[in-house]
């Protein structure tokens, strides 16, 4: 056994920026649906109180290999509510070379994940975008979207109005755009055309007779059979696109309770994000479609930036080595 490297959140964050991360979840996410890469459904473990314990296995091409293990406790307060470790292992001789924190990963991801599909199914002149939801991924969707487009304004809702109105702080002195907080979902996406849901809510709290002809929607908050953030009618409308469609088929929330109403089969799904990175698959149809990109979060993701990471601290010497 050789070395271990241990890289840290502050290090995630110093090294792992949008503009890097953006690129490699449209390679991931293209390789994904090439089917150079392997993954599993993931596993989750349902603990008391509404949290979990999720494991995520998978392998890139070229052979490296790895999993994200993550618990989600959506209650915590000053605390991330995705805490972790990716597991990064030497594809030669198998043996364990990094540790990486998952939570950072798990944040920037996530958001460049949805910032790529943005930039693959929004109009090219979408200017506004409403944030749905004042946690981590609320943030880091705001900042990760403004790196694809030019954002002229900024439209927030959440529950709790003190932490509205703190985001709203944050964001206008890193993004340099007007941002107001709103009183209800139906007022932040009125005049959008870009909506991100990055909520914890158990039913959906956008409806679509509230979205117009035009906006892309990024459904990112529920990962799992179950909660959903958007309504069935607006799965229904929408030009849907997964970003692993076997994924969504067992473990999209939202289109699982639209198939099951009757409103979609299977087929409903119009392909994998990677499909139309790739240009395989024709994305937004026209300047009036509802486009909609179902996030559940694959292992591939995490995995890329996991051995960016490692390369690039190998390169520059961060990172705590230690003897396994």
């Amino acid at each position: 056994m050789g070395d271990l490297l241990i890289i840290s959140r502050a290090e995630v964050a110093a090294h792992l920026t949008y503009s890097a991360c953006i690129p490699l979840m449209r390679e991931a996410m293209t390789a994904l649906s090439r089917g150079d890469t392997q993954q599993s459904l993931r596993t989750i473990i349902d603990l008391a109180g509404g949290r979990a314990f999720g494991i995520m296995p998978g392998a890139l091409s070229g052979g490296t290999f790895g999993a994200k293990l993550i618990s989600v406790y959506p209650g915590n307060n000053g605390t991330p509510s995705h805490q972790g470790v990716v597991t990064l292992f030497d594809p030669d001789n198998g043996a364990p070379v990094a540790i990486v924190d998952a939570s950072e990963v798990t944040g920037i991801r996530t958001a460049a994940a949805s910032a790529a599909a943005t930039d693959a199914l929004a109009r090219p002149d979408s200017r506004r975008l409403a944030i749905l939801g004042t946690g981590e991924q609320g943030l880091r969707h705001a900042e990760a979207i403004a790196e694809v487009r030019a954002l002229d304004s900024l439209s927030i809702w959440g529950r709790a109005p003190a932490k509205a109105k703190a985001l709203k702080s944050i964001l206008e002195s890193r993004l340099g755009c007007p941002v107001e907080v709103m009183e209800s979902v139906e007022d932040a996406v009125r005049n959008a055309d870009i909506v991100c849901t990055t909520t914890a809510s158990p039913e959906p709290i956008l409806l679509s007779r509230w979205v117009r002809d035009g906006i892309h929607v990024n459904a990112i908050g529920s990962s799992r059979a179950g909660p959903a953030e958007i309504d069935a009618e607006l799965v229904r409308r929408a030009h849907f696109f997964a970003d692993h469609r076997e994924g969504v088929l067992h473990q999209g929330g939202e289109f699982i309770r639209a198939r099951e109403a009757g409103l979609v089969g299977d087929c409903h799904i119009r392909g994998e994000i990677g499909e139309v990175f790739a240009g395989t698959l024709t994305g937004r149809p026209d300047p009036e479609a509802v486009t909609v990109y179902k996030s559940l979060g694959s292992v591939v993701q995490d995995l890329a930036a996991g051995w960016y990471l490692f390369a690039q601290a190998k390169r520059e010497g961060f990172g705590t080595s230690v003897v396994f």
